[in-house]
This record gives C-alpha cells, structure tokens and sequence, in this order.
C-alpha cells in the first residue's frame, strides 16, 4: 500500500490576548514536536491583517523552524505571490532551501484576504491571474535557466538569473486550493503539488470528489502531469483519550475560534454565530458532512479512510493548527496522531496483529513444543540425579585420577 504522509498547517489562527512573542516561540515549539514524533511536513502562511494570523514572513519563520528540527519538510504555505516581486520570492526560497537543509517546499496562492490587498492596493481581480505569471517566472528561475527577461504590468526583470539555485534538485511546489477549480487548474498547467485548504468547511467536503479532475485536465491540456500523491488535504480534529474529554478540551475555543473570527472578523458568506460552545460542537464535529473531528483516535481513523474512499487518493493529511485548547492538551492531541492514527492508517501494525494470530491459532503445535522442551529437563533431571547417586556409592579402590561425578552432575 502506498504510505500516506502526515503534516500540519499553521495559519496561524492564535485569538487576541496572548503575548504575540510567546504565540511566536509556541509555535516553534510545535514544530520542534512534530519533527521529534516523525510528521512529515510542517506549512505555515503568510497574513497581514486580522490580528488572529500573525506571521508576516512564513520564510522567516520556517529559517528558525529549521534550526530546531531535523527532517521535517518546511512549506510556505502559503506566499502570496501578487504581493511580491518574483525574483524576491525565488531567491527567498533558495536561501531557506540552504539554510534547512534542502527541506524547503514552495507554496503559492494568490492571497486570501481581501484587507491585505485593500491594503497593499491590489485590485482583486488581477491577483490569481498575477499567482499564475508569477508561478511560471519562478520555475524559470529555480531550474537555473539562462538569463532572460520578463515585462509585465506589475514587475519587470533585465538578464534575470539566480545566483545560487535550490540545494534540492527538484523543490517541492504546491499551490492552495480552495472550493472552485481556480487552484487545481493551476496546479495542472504548472505541475504542482496541492494544499486543500477549502476541506475544512462542509461545502468544500462536498466538492472533493471532483477536485482533482480539474487538475487532470488542465495537466493534459497544457502537456504535463500531475500526480494524487502530491495533494494535500487539509482537515481539523482535537483528539483525547475518550470523546467526553476532546469535546470538554476543544468546545470553548471551537466557539471562540468560529464566532469571534470566521463570523465576527471574516464575515465569511453563510457562516452564522453559535449560541453556545456544545452546539458549536455538535455542529462542527458531529453533523452530518463534518468538517472537523472531535473525538479519539479511533475516530480520526475512519475519517481519514473514508476521506480516502471520497477523494479517491491523496498523498498526505495536513492537519490544521489551532487554538481551541490549551497549550498541553493541544501537543497531547498532535502526539495522540503519531501513536495510533499514523500506523494504523499506514499499516505499521498489521504484521504485529498477524504474529499475534498465528500464535494464538497455532497453540496446539506451541504446546507440543513445549512438553517437549518440559521432557528434555525432566530427562536431564533424571541423568543429574542417577550421576550423583554413582559418584555417592563406596568404591572399591580410591584413585585420585578417577572424574569427581558430584562436580560433572553440578555441570550438567
């Protein structure tokens, strides 16, 4: 079976009231988990506004993640390429590529919120079509080229190349997706990896099923491919050791999180407040088409098998990071997924649940080993016995050459 990768998705989504340096070094400190319990890819992105997402710069936060992890792939997840000039953005990765390692993953998208390009005075309607030239000039560069030139209404290069290319032969590119096809297209047309972020919300459940066509399509209209083992799905779970402790952890923070941010800050279309912390729950978690699990392993499990069976395939399970409880049982949950949700999904443990079969089935022909083995020491219990009784019994004529058999019977 084909393995399926692990990682998470920090936006950041942190409420306001903490020490913004603190948040800062609690994040780090997560990445720094992860790596130790074996996830296989850490993402953050890029945000301006809000006061919920606060980092500015993923590549200046994934260059600190670096230097306290070892093998854990590091994502920007994601740049927001409109607001950026792309020769920047190219020679920002290259320099995390080096300082990581070559763990760097490249992930674009064309900016989420509509104050950061209100604020930058970007029109909205030139900013995927920006993501997409931008997307196309920074392959150029990354693959070492020769020196070209590029002119658009929003940035120009003369005799552009990089100084130094990737340490990696092939960086990882991934582009985000949302509920309309605009992501997967481009992914197709650049031959990119996919971040679906838009899973986290029931009306992007339900557009799954035919997400990845779009991919497929616009990969055969533009001569390339693309691959199900680089598309991420991005879901939400808080996990405890019983149902009854996730939902007393998680269902405050679930509250705060969806009414005092997706409502009350976002205003996302459709999206209304709940009256209170259980309903928020019962919602999110337990309604029908679910877009978060809140629970135990065990259902975390079956959610991601049946997201399997749903989407068709993907390579790797990003899950999203957030606040909904505290800092302890937050990590508890992240390590709660690499004990038991990791290797069961994988099948680490399918050979040690069939040697434990084939010892129970086969106890008859154990047993049979067994007095066998119970025989032997009977019989050498007997040879000790009767060799001491010998070596005990008068002898005719001492000899001091003659074996002592009291010591021989000690040996056998």
């Amino acid at each position: 079976m084909t393995k399926v990768r692990f990682g998470a998705f920090l936006a950041p989504h942190h409420p306001i009231g903490e020490h913004p340096m603190l948040q800062f070094q609690r994040d780090l400190d997560l990445v720094e988990q992860l790596d130790r319990l074996g996830y296989d890819e850490f993402w953050c992105g890029e945000h301006h506004s809000t006061g919920w997402e606060v980092i500015a710069s993923p590549e200046m936060f994934l260059a600190a993640a670096g230097q306290r992890s070892h093998r854990i792939m590091l994502g920007t997840g994601v740049v927001s390429l409109p607001y950026h000039h792309p020769f920047n953005v190219a020679q920002r990765m290259v320099q995390l590529d080096h300082m990581t390692g070559g763990r760097a993953m490249f992930g674009s998208g064309p900016g989420a919120l509509p104050s950061d390009a209100f604020t930058l005075g970007i029109d909205p309607m030139t900013q995927r079509d920006r993501q997409d030239e931008a997307i196309g000039v920074i392959r150029r560069l990354l693959r070492g080229e020769d020196r070209f030139d590029h002119e658009s209404d929003w940035f120009t290069m003369r005799d552009a190349k990089l100084q130094l290319l990737p340490l990696q032969e092939d960086m990882p590119f991934a582009v985000a997706s949302m509920i309309s096809p605009s992501g997967m297209t481009l992914a197709g047309k650049h031959q990119t990896g996919v971040l679906s972020i838009g899973s986290m919300s029931t009306a992007g459940l339900a557009a799954l099923p035919t997400q990845w066509s779009f991919a497929e399509d616009s990969a055969a209209k533009h001569g390339q491919s693309v691959h199900r083992d680089n598309w991420r799905i991005v879901m939400s779970w808080h996990l405890a050791e019983t149902r009854a402790k996730a939902r007393e952890q998680a269902k405050d923070g679930l509250l705060r999180w969806h009414n005092e941010y997706t409502v009350g800050t976002l205003m996302r279309p459709g999206a209304e407040a709940f009256s209170d912390a259980d309903t928020a729950v019962d919602e999110m978690a337990f309604a029908d088409q679910s877009a978060a699990v809140i629970g135990t392993p065990d259902d975390l499990i079956e959610t991601i098998q049946e997201m399997i069976k749903l989407t068709g395939g993907f390579g790797t399970v990003i899950g999203f990071v957030h606040d909904w409880a505290n800092p302890r049982d937050t990590m508890n949950s992240w390590d709660l997924v690499a004990r038991y949700v990791v290797p069961e999904i994988n099948g680490y443990l399918d050979s040690y649940r069939e040697s434990q079969r084939h010892v129970i089935e086969n106890r008859e022909v154990f047993d049979r080993a067994g007095e066998a083995v119970v025989s032997k020491i009977m019989e050498n219990e007997k040879a000790v016995a009767a060799m001491a009784q010998e070596a005990n019994a008068p002898t005719a004529i001492p000899s001091h050459n003659a074996p002592d058999l009291t010591e021989a019977a000690r040996k056998v």
